[in-house]
């Protein structure tokens, strides 16, 4: 039932775009659909915590209660941000706005899958996350052979992700420390390769990395904020209920 209702609403989107095309974009700031995915991103490093760490595999002991109430609910806040950024864009045919849509789709599938294997499942998932490389990168690119190029550059949202792979992500996957040092020297390889001779730019490298980790403390600690908030509010209304 639920990839038949998102398979309807899809259709409805390109039916609204061929007659109306405007998403919501005219109404509202680019920076509203982009933050919400990067919001969904940050939570996702959170409720993979207790699976694969933060960082190099190293778990984040004070995150695990966040992270618990976060798999819990997340759903609610990742429909909405789904279809907040799906209904933002109109079904373009650039590459980029393509790329971008089936990324979206991709993702609202996962989310008609739960209680589903495939819904876990490591490679599933980690695939949905690294789709992001792709995608940033190449609406990177085509921003930036236009005749106004501005935001990062295709390099900065490439080895930016990737960085997170490196740091985070791969080491969900139970690979060989041979296999993640490979991985790691490929990243390294990678860079070095790039950067010789435009040195002053490898600054760009480490900007997605540090403001998803950064987000990923400020949403954390604002989580554990609201859940002790919540714990008290609750003992209150316990103790409230004994004396009465």
């Amino acid at each position: 039932m639920a990839l038949l209702a998102n398979a309807g609403f899809i259709g409805l989107h390109i039916l609204q775009t061929k007659v109306a095309y405007d998403g919501l974009a005219q109404d509202v700031h680019i920076l509203t659909s982009m933050g919400s995915v990067v919001i969904m991103l940050i939570m996702i490093l959170l409720i993979e915590n207790q699976r694969r760490g933060v960082v190099f595999g190293a778990k984040m002991p004070f995150m695990k209660e966040v992270a618990r109430a976060l798999r819990k609910y997340h759903g609610y806040y990742f429909s909405w941000a789904l279809i907040y950024t799906f209904w933002y864009h109109p079904i373009e045919v650039t590459s980029g706005h393509l790329l971008g849509t089936f990324y979206t789709i991709l993702i609202l599938l996962q989310g008609s899958l739960f209680f589903t294997r495939t819904h876990t499942n490591k490679w599933w998932t980690l695939a949905m996350e690294l789709l992001v490389v792709v995608h940033g990168t190449m609406v990177a690119w085509m921003v930036y052979q236009g005749d106004n190029p501005q935001g990062g550059t295709p390099a900065q949202f490439f080895f930016g992700f990737i960085t997170i792979f490196i740091i985070t992500q791969m080491h969900g996957l139970g690979l060989s420390k041979l296999a993640r040092w490979g991985f790691a020297l490929l990243y390294i390889g990678g860079i070095v390769f790039y950067y010789s001779g435009r040195w002053a730019e490898i600054a760009e490298v480490p900007r997605i990395a540090v403001v998803e980790y950064l987000g990923l403390i400020i949403i954390g600690l604002i989580g554990w904020l609201i859940l002790r908030i919540a714990a008290l509010f609750k003992s209150l209304r316990g103790n409230n209920s004994a004396t009465s």
